[in-house]
């Protein structure tokens, strides 16, 4: 019945403009990848050390504003939420353009669009997850999140390369403003899904129960998750990965960039070509549940995409050293595209609907302020032992993190069987 089975599953009108709305807001953010860096650096003259704080503040604030988020719009209806949040990515994005055409632009003004930026993009998450098990029936998650993987790692192809263009061409300005036009775009699909989306019932009554679902609502995320034998251990498991592949990125683009005297284009190439990888592995990954199930390829792809990182360790200058990158780049690549949307179905189908906007917030604030903090951390052992041994010991960490995978096979009671029921 799903797209494993060899036919192309079509899942309406409705669910097309999403996904059409998803795909225009992601090439735009790939478009203008690392365009605050690049800005800081170009048309600010800002040091390294203003550089690594934009992007870890962007992380960490952004996760912080982004807490009272989920609880709010649990009770709300999410395409409202989705296209208001679209509406202020746009805003704030647009101000830079803005604001370096009047000769305004300053760090600060980076910053905070940057903050703004991160809480939109964890309330844009929390309310698309919640509305897709709307949107969805259930046996179609696994398909729809398989098509939504397929279309990042497209972006992450395409948007890099022609926003280095672009660039070139016209300023790291002009990505942010054409990223800014994306979220404005994304905005008018979801608007175009239109349908009918029944209101969530709001419990307790009065200013009373009002602050008390306000003051449950910042950490049942986090409780329901840490409660559940199932969610807990992907919950650290993911975090933990996440945030060690993405504190080692800088330090590989300083060691390659740096002591390797890797040119640009060559390094460039070295992460653009193994996103290949994540086509291969986001369309595997329906096939693969249809023949093993779903728990198989959750456990091994959760495995596998923990045992490539420590290699790049080993990089060495010259063809052979690029090739060493490229080839532990598409073999992670393709391990966490399998991964991914198997597990964002599981996550969805384990999770009430009711609590489902909460749990995806407070999953979306711990990795952004996991991946923050980690990357601070390990730029501090860097400059203590040297990219190198820092990259090394973030591979030998990823290696144990299997170790936190749901082996024992247990569901809730009470808590993960509605949650299939109430997606229906």
């Amino acid at each position: 019945m799903g797209e494993g089975t060899g036919a192309r599953r079509t899942l309406g009108r409705r669910f097309g403009w999403l996904w059409a709305a998803y795909a225009v807001s992601t090439f735009g953010s790939w478009l203008a990848f690392d365009a605050f860096a690049l800005i800081a650096v170009l048309v600010l003259h800002a040091g390294s050390a203003r550089v690594s704080l934009l992007a870890a503040a962007g992380l960490a604030v952004g996760a912080v504003a982004a807490v009272p988020l989920g609880p709010w719009m649990e009770f709300r209806r999410k395409r409202p939420v989705m296209i208001g949040t679209d509406l202020v990515r746009f805003a704030a994005l647009a101000s830079v353009p803005v604001a370096y055409a009047c000769g305004a632009l300053g760090f600060g003004q980076l910053l905070v669009v940057s903050v703004v930026v991160s809480a939109a993009d964890i309330a844009f998450g929390a309310a698309s997850g919640a509305y897709l098990k709307h949107l969805v029936p259930p046996g179609d998650l696994l398909v729809a999140n398989s098509r939504f993987e397929s279309t990042t790692w497209t972006a992450t192809v395409l948007g890099p390369p022609a926003g280095g263009l672009m660039v070139g061409v016209f300023g790291p300005v002009v990505t942010v403003a054409a990223d800014a036009v994306s979220y404005l775009l994304s905005a008018a699909g979801i608007r175009a899904i239109g349908g009918g989306e029944p209101r969530p019932v709001r419990p307790g009554r009065g200013e009373k129960g009002r602050a008390r679902l306000r003051a449950a609502g910042l950490a049942e995320g986090w409780r329901f998750v840490l409660r559940h034998p199932g969610l807990r251990p992907l919950f650290f498991n993911t975090v933990l990965v996440n945030s060690l592949i993405m504190a080692t990125s800088p330090l590989l683009a300083v060691l390659m960039l740096g002591p390797l005297g890797f040119a640009p284009w060559q390094y460039g190439l070295a992460f653009a070509v193994p996103c290949l990888g994540g086509l291969v592995g986001s369309r595997l990954a329906r096939t693969l549940v249809a023949r093993f199930g779903q728990r198989r390829v959750l456990l091994g792809s959760g495995v596998l995409r923990a045992c490539w990182s420590v290699g790049l360790a080993f990089v060495r200058p010259g063809v052979a050293g690029l090739a060493l990158v490229m080839g532990v780049e598409v073999v992670l690549i393709a391990c966490c595209a399998v991964f991914n949307p198997v597990f964002t179905t599981h996550r969805l189908e384990q999770t009430p609907s009711d609590r489902t906007a909460r749990v995806l917030s407070a999953w979306s604030v711990t990795g952004k302020a996991a991946t923050a903090a980690m990357t601070g951390l390990w730029g501090l052992l860097a400059a203590t032992a040297g990219p190198r041994t820092a990259i090394g010991i973030a591979g030998l960490l990823l290696l144990a993190t299997p170790l936190l995978l749901p082996w024992r096979e247990r569901t809730p009671q009470a808590e993960a069987v509605p949650a299939v029921a109430d997606a229906v």
